[in-house]
């Protein structure tokens, strides 16, 4: 009998986006060395989402964020996002000081295998792994607990969660790999406060727009004065002002009809028969549509423009085992993959 290799639903997703993305990350194991800033930014919330409904004490929480951002005094990036971070989560504990769920599990991991919807056997060659952010249960039903933070929470941010692909899909898993039966989803989602700390000017800066508005005075005179940075205390105020907007934060409860989950499992399928195409002709084409997706360059686009450049590849790539979403932090042995 073959051996199985494990696969998420991000390597699916990418699949389908680009699979010459796929190829590099899953099979040539190459992960950009600059991590995308939001992704980091999310997986901290993450964290500290964890830590709060695991019924840590807040001041754990805080510490968390502290340590993530080691560099905050010296790097205004991570000076930015700590002061957010520590304001959302601020934020965060007031608007849900208690909750009207039980948490049944966090980041809860699954394996299950791939199944062919036409004849029921098994896939040889794939199966299907992941993690939920948390199974709760809430007048008598389960629900997946979905954590997103969002830079605006509208009416069309939450009409485009009913397309959510992967929970949908992880909640036929849930049900078929830990014997729970899931009612839906629980989104969990925290805004991402636009406000900047200000930075005040320098002494040429200063000068220039005094210079400026003298130009246009009729006296001759100006009682401009120096604009001095924003103190991080009055930044934080700001910030916790803003988070007491209720507005910030939302719950959505997505109930799921059992019919959704057959097109997934045989899209899912038709996903295992293409990358095994692809990678018996060794044809993991590039789709060049996805190339600034999210009007920002694909991690991999410096790659690929450069024809596979050796020095590019040496330089912004480094090897990384995939699936590290499926990591938990008390264990380092790696799952299986190919």
């Amino acid at each position: 009998m073959s051996e199985t290799f494990v696969t998420t639903y991000s390597m699916w997703r990418l699949f389908r986006d680009c699979r010459r993305a796929c190829q590099l990350r899953y099979q040539e194991n190459l992960a950009p060395i600059q991590r995308s800033k939001c992704l980091s930014f999310g997986s901290i919330i993450h964290d500290c989402l964890e830590q709060w409904h695991g019924g840590q004490p807040f001041s754990a929480v805080l510490q968390t964020i502290d340590r993530s951002h080691p560099e905050r005094f010296a790097d205004d990036d991570q000076r930015r996002d700590w002061h957010l971070a520590a304001a959302m989560m601020k934020g965060y504990a007031a608007r849900y000081p208690h909750e009207d769920f039980d948490v049944v599990s966090l980041e809860k991991t699954f394996e299950g295998p791939i199944v062919n919807p036409a004849t029921g056997a098994l896939s040889r060659s794939f199966t299907l792994a992941g993690k939920v952010d948390g199974i709760v249960k809430q007048n008598g039903q389960y629900f997946l607990l979905e954590h997103k933070t969002a830079s605006q929470i509208d009416g069309s941010y939450l009409e485009r969660l009913w397309t959510d692909f992967q929970i949908t899909l992880y909640t036929w898993y849930v049900e078929e790999t830990l014997g729970i039966p899931v009612a839906g989803v629980l989104y969990n989602i925290l805004g991402k406060a636009k406000l900047q700390q200000g930075k005040g000017e320098t002494e040429a800066e200063f000068e220039a727009r005094r210079a400026e508005l003298l130009a246009k005075s009729k006296t001759g005179k100006t009682s401009a004065k120096r604009k001095v940075a924003e103190s991080d205390e009055d930044y934080q105020a700001r910030l916790a002002e803003k988070y007491a907007d209720p507005g910030m934060f939302h719950r959505e409860l997505l109930y799921l009809s059992k019919e959704q989950y057959e097109p997934l499992r045989a899209e899912l399928w038709e996903l295992t028969q293409a990358f095994l195409d692809a990678r018996r002709r060794k044809m993991f084409y590039q789709n060049t549509s996805f190339c600034f997706h999210y009007n920002r360059p694909c991690p991999y686009f410096p790659l690929c423009s450069s024809n596979n450049n050796p020095n590019i590849r040496e330089n912004f790539y480094e090897i990384q085992d995939p699936h590290e979403e499926l990591r938990c932090p008390e264990s380092t042995e790696p799952l299986q993959t190919f």
